[in-house]
């Protein structure tokens, strides 16, 4: 009985231990960005490099996912007998959910696995053990520039991602759904409001944190030489997606209850 309870505990002592250390790392980073002096060429070169590996998938995954959205919403709609909401309903979903979600898992797996393969290389040929000797702090030197670089970025892919994905909804619906494309920009400026832009690029910066943040606790600790860099990679990717969704649910009922809808 000890040994099936012990067995049973082991692994959630381990998560519990793992999110105390991954929490300590998020404080490190927050204490150290205003640490002098900035590591300001690491973070824009960091900054080039997530941009260059993220910018066009991003891209082509919006064009997608607002006609998605905007075929799926005008069908519906127009069961219902409110063709006039289309815009609404279909622009608010890519600003409010869809922008900061396809966003934050393109620099997740993208940028985030490189991120972490990258510390994690750097970790199993001690050149963190090195700067540490040295009295370099690595999590100012490397960790801080890459986390700040992958906020900045999330929150411009953001932008892109609702330009793109309302103009694909627009065209998939005026075009192939034959809506009004009055109507549809009319319920737009009804609708929406300011807030819901701002609250699009506050749901980016949170999941650039969380996304570089796991990258970076995950690289710097990998397990068993250059295979557990593939691991850490791997387990990085998992964990940020899954943080992302509850931290996505948390904001928006944050925000539905602090805003209200517009015409409430």
């Amino acid at each position: 009985m000890g040994v099936t309870r012990s067995s049973v505990l082991r692994p959630v002592n381990g998560a519990l231990t793992q999110a105390g250390n991954i929490v300590e790392l998020f404080v490190d980073v927050a204490r150290n960005t205003f640490k002098r002096p900035f590591q300001f060429r690491e973070f824009i070169e960091q900054a080039w490099f997530i941009a260059s590996v993220t910018i066009l998938p991003t891209a082509m995954v919006a064009i997608p996912f607002g006609a998605v959205v905007s075929l799926q919403t005008g069908s519906l709609i127009k069961q219902l007998g409110a063709e006039s909401f289309t815009g609404a309903a279909s622009v608010l979903a890519v600003i409010q959910q869809g922008s900061p979600l396809v966003t934050a898992l393109l620099v997740a797996g993208a940028a985030g696995s490189a991120v972490t393969a990258d510390l994690g290389a750097r970790t199993i040929r001690e050149e963190i053990d090195a700067m540490e000797v040295l009295g370099i702090n690595p999590i100012q030197r490397l960790v801080v520039p890459r986390v700040l670089a992958m906020v900045l970025v999330a929150i411009l892919l953001n932008g892109l991602v609702s330009v793109v994905g309302i103009a694909g909804g627009y065209f998939f619906n005026v075009v192939l759904q034959g809506g009004n494309p009055g109507a549809y920009l009319a319920s737009f400026s009804a609708f929406a409001q300011l807030p819901d832009i701002w609250v699009g690029e506050l749901k980016a910066a949170v999941f650039g944190v969380i996304a570089g943040v796991i990258a970076a606790y995950k690289g710097l600790h990998p397990k068993g030489g250059p295979k557990g860099v593939g691991d850490a990679v791997n387990q990085s990717v998992v964990i940020t997606f899954l943080l992302l969704f509850f931290a996505n649910l948390i904001l928006t009922m944050v925000y539905l209850q602090v805003v209200p809808a517009k015409g409430s």
